[in-house]
């Protein structure tokens, strides 16, 4: 494929020791440029798209547009469009009331990624430490219903927000902590040092423990 030379010029700054923070330092020499974003994502692979998503326009970002990304997202191995979807959360979908209305909509959608993030904003709610929004309980009746029959990034999702309601709402700890022995999910994972083991009965301890709650 033939890029501009604005996109080449943009791709030469990219290479194999490219950090996280370098493609930001980027974007923010480039600002808002939603055609150059769309040119980006053309190149298809995991830099320059990562790099599309901090420079798109929200105003331009709809339930069709997601759907496109979406469809791209699922050509990537999995860690990568994992990625590239919790990126896209943080950058970009949770900057904005509309694309947060978008994400609050996905709970039931036949995209695996759409409903990983659906939980996944759930958990970020949570574990920013601000007052838990009040949809708890049914949160945790469907985790308890459903988290055995989702696929396994959405299952991790699940478990992540189960994970913080667990830590910071004490009423319902005892209750996140038998749907992660119940589960088994992620029982003697091993983690790398520093990192909080994703077993709910250990995650929940640890992280209280650290935050004592």
């Amino acid at each position: 494929m033939k890029f501009s030379s604005k996109v080449e010029n943009v791709l030469g700054q990219i290479n194999a020791k490219t950090k996280l923070g370098d493609l930001r330092k980027i974007a923010k020499d480039i600002k808002k440029d939603h055609e150059l974003a769309i040119e980006l994502w053309s190149a298809k692979d995991l830099f320059p798209r990562l790099l599309a998503i901090l420079i798109m326009d929200n105003k331009r970002i709809s339930q069709d547009f997601i759907n496109e990304l979406d469809r791209d997202m699922q050509t990537h191995p999995l860690d990568e469009r994992n990625q590239l979807m919790d990126w896209f959360m943080a950058n970009q979908l949770t900057k904005d009331k509309k694309t947060i209305s978008l994400i609050d909509s996905w709970e039931n959608s036949p995209s695996t990624l759409q409903r990983r993030i659906f939980w996944y904003y759930q958990a970020r709610l949570r574990w920013t430490g601000q007052i838990p929004p009040a949809n708890t309980p049914e949160l945790l009746t469907k985790i308890e219903a459903n988290i055995d029959k989702e696929c396994p990034e959405v299952q991790w999702a699940m478990n992540f927000v189960a994970g913080w309601i667990g830590v910071y709402e004490k009423q319902y700890r005892n209750r996140c902590i038998t749907i992660g022995e119940k589960t088994g999910l992620y029982k003697g994972e091993m983690v790398s040092k520093g990192c909080t083991p994703n077993y709910l009965p250990e995650f929940i301890a640890i992280e209280s423990n650290k935050r004592n709650l």
